[in-house]
């Protein structure tokens, strides 16, 4: 799951031009559904509170090695001048970085939903008014454009949360690559990403005692039946988490408890008792195989720092 505000991660169906993603997903073997869609305003909410979950380390962990690594964090970007943040910016994640880099003089936060993105300058403009910050309104896993050329040795890219972990291997490699072409040669980014660990503590936080997840995982559907005029069954459909070790990711599921059909945009969909529906992935990496995988994409680790159990990785990546 992303990790971050609520407000960062509204998105819309209109995103998807006559529903095509959502359509061919549910007609592919295995069924799936695009993680981005779990993030209406019902998902968000369900989101935030599953960061108060006790099985579900990843945010409070994130947050507390970004606040032991302030000074450091200040002393590896102590020379940048621009921030720029994939993601709205609403976090305190956000924050504790804006407060470490003493020279920092520009905010460039990146976003899909421009709600979202105005309601976080705006937040970002009262908190920091010796700040520019200048939101820049765009789906930040294609190619962008910075508001002004700057040399790359000021830049500071910022993308926290383990989002990255939501991408495929192959994507995230995209991501960073493209990235590097946005900043420019010189520039630097600081990336969070989730540690493998053992089944027993990631299975958990994505399927708490709460069911809150699970609460989050059926709101797909739910939202489908509101916006879509959809007629999936909730009721019929449970949740599931799996660690899939061949891959290192976590994955989420709807899985069919009856035999059943729903109806979509005037297509119908049969279901087999157990059958699934595969909604997101959450990639755990080695420290070593992150570093592979930024160097594929022209970054080198200049430093990285860990959190204690339960591990997790925030790297700063310099561009070659």
């Amino acid at each position: 799951m992303m990790v971050g505000s609520a407000m960062a991660l509204v998105r819309t169906l209109e995103e998807d031009p006559g529903h095509a993603e959502l359509l061919a997903g549910l007609l592919s073997v295995p069924k799936t559904l695009p993680s981005k869609y779990l993030y209406d305003e019902e998902g968000s909410r369900l989101f935030e509170l599953i960061c108060d979950q006790p099985e579900y380390y990843v945010a409070r962990t994130e947050i507390s090695l970004l606040a032991s690594i302030a000074a450091d964090m200040a002393h590896v970007l102590k020379d940048r001048s621009m921030l720029v943040e994939f993601g709205s910016g609403a976090s305190v994640k956000t924050r504790l970085l804006l407060d470490a880099l003493p020279l920092l003089s520009a905010y460039v936060p990146i976003d899909i939903s421009q709600s979202a993105l105005s309601a976080a300058a705006q937040a970002i403009r009262g908190e920091y008014p010796q700040l520019n910050v200048t939101p820049v309104l765009g789906d930040f896993t294609r190619n962008l454009k910075l508001p002004t050329m700057i040399d790359g040795r000021s830049i500071a890219g910022f993308f926290p949360g383990s989002t990255i972990g939501n991408f495929s291997p192959s994507a995230a490699v995209d991501f960073l690559r493209r990235a590097r072409r946005l900043f420019g040669r010189g520039s630097k980014l600081v990336v969070g990403a989730d540690l493998a660990k053992t089944p027993r503590v990631l299975v958990p936080a994505y399927d708490d005692a709460e069911g809150v997840t699970a609460a989050f995982n059926k709101n797909l559907l739910a939202r489908l039946n509101r916006e879509l005029g959809a007629n999936f069954d909730l009721g019929s459909f449970g949740h599931a988490a799996i660690w899939n070790a061949g891959e290192s990711r976590i994955e989420m599921h709807l899985v069919s408890l009856v035999r059943q059909r729903a109806a979509l945009l005037g297509r119908t969909f049969d279901f087999a008792v157990g059958e699934t529906i595969h909604t997101e992935n959450s990639y755990k990496y080695s420290p070593a195989a992150f570093a592979g995988m930024a160097a594929r994409a022209g970054w080198s680790v200049e430093r990285r720092w860990i959190s204690d159990n339960p591990g997790f990785a925030i790297f700063a990546l310099s561009a070659e």
